[in-house]
């Protein structure tokens, strides 16, 4: 007898491993069918094909039924996308039987697709829709990736390939728009999103392990940059600094810990030229090697006009984007003007340094192939308190042409404050794109207060936020080298 009970022991537990897996895992999906699952809406938008769940189809949810609900937790999937794929993770939320989710948090599963029609969609897998987004694309369309999501009381913890890309802590009133009120932590289940008939995402591992009851996570940030950002990110407004440099002593580690923290994204970029550290095709790939899986952009700041000698089209078509200033160019003295340095500008007579400066703007935009211009309007030290005086209309219609002509976006620049509230909204006018930028020289990296001042007080909306543009579009493949240095 004891051996029998001893028999039916070791099988029960066998049984029990089987489906929950060491440290407690539990298996979703049991790779074969549905079991388990509810779907809502458009039942026939899942199925089980080659061992993976497959979100194809209109509109619907496939929910994991659990007589307990899921409160803290640690989920970990195996993902892969098709193009226009727009898939989601929700999880604390509840059956639902027609329309998007309306409780609990959603995250994306979106790797490449922009949006239809006049909607744009900037949010990359990763994303804690619209509390957190993220978007720098961390994988590509048809290649299988591991997500894991981790709950814990107050706190959301988003991994794409291991590499965190969230870390959000919730306040205890945290602000949400009138249709997004149940977008909160609290308990529920999980669910799978078929967004639309065209988009294809694949799930072949779902599993789960249930986390004690534990303290709430202290909040990093004040509850007024919390409601800040939740603004931006419910509206749309892809909340990105372009313009990060490694120096100060600011490494990339204290990048990516700053932009968890505050839920700003980062673009960082070597600087690219004549007499700066980058001067070679060769460093521009040691530059993408140390960023390799980082949830990072990748800007190349072209300095100087010796640049375009330096760097073949396809070692820059590598960044996500290129940026330049007109900070330094030759005078027509010969005399290599760098403006920023008091040591190494010449201002002969105020207006003639001002027209050769519009001048030298409407050469570098109309000739050489950059997406940004930064440090826009700068001018030297002896000049700045004069800004608003130098900067007529007619030099500013000048610069806005050159731009709009061009498709090149302006930066908004929380370090030198500028360009002026005047040239922004005359640009916006234009139909220019805008970018935030900090062009950081110590490890304080700010909170890009002068651009999110700018974007309230000349009305800018998300579709007048720049983002980069498809490989295939990039201004050094399609314009490519100007034969000459422009200035």
């Amino acid at each position: 007898m004891k051996i029998f009970l001893l028999i039916i022991g070791v099988y029960m537990a066998s049984a029990f491993t089987a489906c929950a897996g060491q440290d407690n895992w539990i298996d979703l999906f049991n790779g074969k069918d549905l079991s388990g699952w509810k779907a809502l809406e458009n039942p026939g938008s899942f199925r089980v094909e080659k061992g993976a769940i497959v979100c194809s189809g209109s509109r619907g949810h496939l929910f994991y039924m659990s007589d307990k609900p899921f409160k803290n937790f640690e989920l970990v999937a195996e993902i892969k996308t098709a193009a226009f794929a727009n898939s989601g993770i929700f999880f604390h939320t509840s059956p639902q039987e027609n329309g998007w989710p309306n409780k609990g948090y959603e995250v994306q599963v979106n790797n490449t697709h922009s949006g239809e029609g006049n909607y744009r969609e900037t949010k990359r897998t990763g994303s804690l829709y619209g509390v957190r987004n993220v978007y720098y694309p961390m994988v590509k369309d048809g290649d299988w990736f591991k997500m894991r999501i981790r709950v814990e009381e107050n706190r959301v913890e988003i991994f794409v390939n291991d590499q965190q890309v969230v870390d959000y802590i919730q306040p205890g009133n945290p602000w949400r728009s009138e249709n997004r009120k149940g977008w909160v932590l609290g308990q529920g289940l999980f669910a799978l999103q078929a967004h639309d008939i065209k988009s294809t995402a694949w799930y072949r591992s779902v599993k789960v392990r249930r986390l004690p009851d534990g303290k709430k996570t202290p909040m990093k940030v004040d509850e007024a940059w919390d409601v800040t950002v939740t603004k931006l990110m419910d509206k749309g407004f892809p909340l990105v600094d372009y313009h990060v440099h490694l120096k100060g002593g600011l490494t990339l580690q204290e990048a990516e810990e700053n932009s968890l923290k505050l839920g700003i994204n980062y673009g960082i970029a070597p600087n690219c030229g004549l007499h700066f550290p980058v001067t070679d095709d060769r460093a521009l790939a040691r530059y993408m090697d140390t960023v390799k899986g980082h949830a990072i952009f990748r800007g190349m700041q072209a300095e100087g006009r010796e640049w375009v000698t330096m760097f073949s089209p396809k070692a820059t078509a590598k960044f996500d984007y290129v940026f330049t200033d007109a900070m330094t160019f030759t005078d027509t003295k010969g005399r290599r003007n760098r403006i920023w340095l008091p040591d190494e500008v010449w201002v002969d007579d105020k207006q003639e340094f001002m027209e050769q400066l519009v001048g030298k703007i409407e050469a570098i935009f109309s000739q050489e192939p950059v997406d940004i211009y930064a440090n826009p309007t700068m001018l030297p030290e002896v000049l700045m308190p004069e800004y608003d005086k130098l900067w007529t209309k007619e030099r500013i219609d000048r610069v806005v042409k050159v731009l709009a002509a061009n498709n090149i976006a302006l930066e908004i620049n929380s370090r030198y404050k500028i360009p002026s509230a005047e040239i922004i909204k005359l640009a916006k006018k234009a139909g220019i794109k805008f970018t935030l930028g900090t062009n950081n020289n110590t490890s304080n990296l700010g909170m890009l207060e002068y651009g999110l001042k700018m974007i309230e007080e000349c009305k800018l909306t998300p579709d007048d936020i720049f983002i980069p543009k498809a490989h295939k579009q990039k201004p050094v493949l399609v314009k490519g080298l100007p034969k000459k240095i422009t200035g």
